[in-house]
């Protein structure tokens, strides 16, 4: 009997499923549920983007510390912790009642959630140990991990319209359950007696850096980017930086090791992976705020139509490996990315059409979607394949890290975009009220302005939204393609597909 037909094997090999199939539907689902949150618990533009930033900081704090204490304490005990604390803290979110308990909530699920997938990972590997049925295993978790991205948004619409937003994070807690006991039958213990210790002061440092940056981001509109305070924010963030770097630089066994980085393969899929949350997930956020608030789409239509944005990302992939192994990825990786900005560019023609609707952006979402299809796959397999295997999971923690802290980053990069196009677009509106009134209209609340004026503004704030993201594809593109070299550096060994 070989090992994936195991019944243990496949109970384990369920659990991972699930708790991927959660950890994706948390990253889309929520998205289409923002409006009716910042409806009902009375948040503003700002609460919403800290909704999903914090959860993204607190996934990109744990990633390292969570394989050195899978490894040291045990990866199933780990996993089980984590179910239990993701479920948990799933249950504060849904049973918050003002925007502060959700923004903390979130907090604690992404931390949770961060443990879950790094442990998802290290339970596979130790429980399937013929490299074949370890390559079926993660590609199972891959599918149902890209189910939950793909068709979370038309998941969430739909739990808001039948139900309540509150079962957007509700229904993770069966599910955790569920989980919990499939992994306490299935799995089995392993650690590394070898483990390495904690990074604390990378863990500490690295993570102050980007609150801080994100901090000054998104309230820099309103505290003043040249204000003192805002000022001590942004030193306090550079000097986390470049402490962070020079305890990498000193210890014994980095979290972070830069000398990867002179791998050109390495270097061109870290591109791609910072690429792909510069440009396609982030604006996750802000598609809906355009399908309603342009469109005036119910939560329901608003997530059919985030489909065509996100189901072109399942179909892709197997064709993208296929291109990588004839063409290697130094070619896949920057055109995925190129594709991608296309595709940006082509939604900016068609949100500003004079009779917009979700078809006149349909082609810019599918090939957008092409594009991430293609990169996202590649770039993991690459960043992994482009290191000896003993560093195979450092590795895999730098390609996380870099999709999340990219992603923190520019969830509140393009809200300070979108409030400055808005703004712009506000005419006869007082200079000193034009942020605050962008603020709301960019929140769903249109009333704050004249009705045609106001969609104009959220139209042309879309549009400088979409225009950044085009742009910072192809730049992302022109820098992997540099990274990767003239030869397009080395064909991998793709031995796993991983989300």
């Amino acid at each position: 009997m070989t090992a994936i037909h195991n019944p243990r094997n496949l109970i384990a090999l369920a659990a991972v499923c699930l708790s991927s199939m959660m950890f994706g539907l948390e990253i889309s689902s929520v998205p289409a549920s923002l409006p009716a949150v910042e409806r009902v618990l009375h948040g503003d533009f700002q609460d919403l983007q800290w909704v999903m930033n914090a959860y993204t900081i607190a996934v990109t704090s744990v990633l390292m510390a969570a394989g050195t204490l899978a490894d040291r304490f045990g990866r199933k005990r780990l996993f089980v912790i984590s179910l239990a604390l993701f479920g948990i803290t799933s249950l504060l979110c849904g049973l918050a009642t003002n925007m502060p308990a959700m923004i903390a909530g979130r907090f604690l699920q992404g931390a949770a959630g961060g443990v879950m997938l790094i442990c998802q990972v290290a339970v596979l590997s130790s429980q399937f140990s013929d490299p074949a049925e370890r390559v079926r295993a993660f590609a199972a978790w891959g599918v149902i991990f890209g189910i939950g991205l793909g068709f979370g948004p038309i998941i969430g619409s739909a739990i808001v319209a039948l139900a309540s937003w509150q079962w957007v994070f509700l229904m993770h807690g069966p599910i955790a359950l569920l989980t919990m006991a499939l992994a306490l039958y299935g799995a089995v213990e392993s650690r590394d007696p070898d483990a390495e210790r904690l990074d604390l002061g990378g863990m500490l440092t690295l993570s102050l850096a980007v609150l801080g940056l994100v901090f000054y981001i998104t309230q820099g509109a309103g505290m003043g980017f040249a204000s003192p305070a805002a000022l001590v924010i942004l030193l306090a963030s550079i000097a986390s930086l470049a402490a962070f770097v020079l305890i990498e630089r000193r210890v014994a066994h980095p979290m972070f090791d830069f000398s990867v980085l002179r791998i050109r393969a390495f270097s061109g899929a870290m591109f791609g992976s910072a690429g792909m949350n510069v440009s396609f997930w982030p604006l996750m956020i802000y598609l809906p705020v355009y399908y309603h608030g342009v469109l005036g789409y119910d939560d329901v239509t608003a997530g059919w139509s985030l489909l065509a944005y996100t189901l072109p990302t399942l179909v892709v992939p197997p064709i993208a490996e296929r291109l990588a192994h004839r063409f290697q990825p130094g070619w896949v990786i920057p055109g995925g990315m190129f594709v991608i900005g296309v595709g940006f560019f082509l939604m900016l023609w068609g949100s500003a059409v004079e009779h917009a609707s979700w078809l006149t952006l349909l082609p810019g979402c599918v090939l957008a979607g092409v594009g991430l299809g293609m990169t996202n796959t590649t770039v993991t397999n690459t960043s992994t394949a482009a290191v000896p295997a003993a560093r195979a999971g450092m590795a895999s923690g730098i390609d996380m890290s870099a999709r999340m802290i990219s992603l923190a980053i520019n969830i509140a990069v393009m809200g300070l975009i979108l409030l400055w196009g808005v703004a712009a677009g506000l005419h006869g509106v007082d200079g000193s009220e034009q942020l605050q009134v962008a603020a709301r209209i960019a929140a769903g609340q249109l009333g704050h302005a004249d009705p045609a004026t106001a969609r104009a503004a959220l139209v042309q704030g879309f549009g400088w939204v979409l225009g950044y993201g085009g742009i910072s594809a192809w730049l992302f593109a022109a820098g992997s393609f540099a990274a990767f070299g003239a030869r397009r550096a080395a064909r991998p060994t793709l031995e796993v597909a991983r989300p």
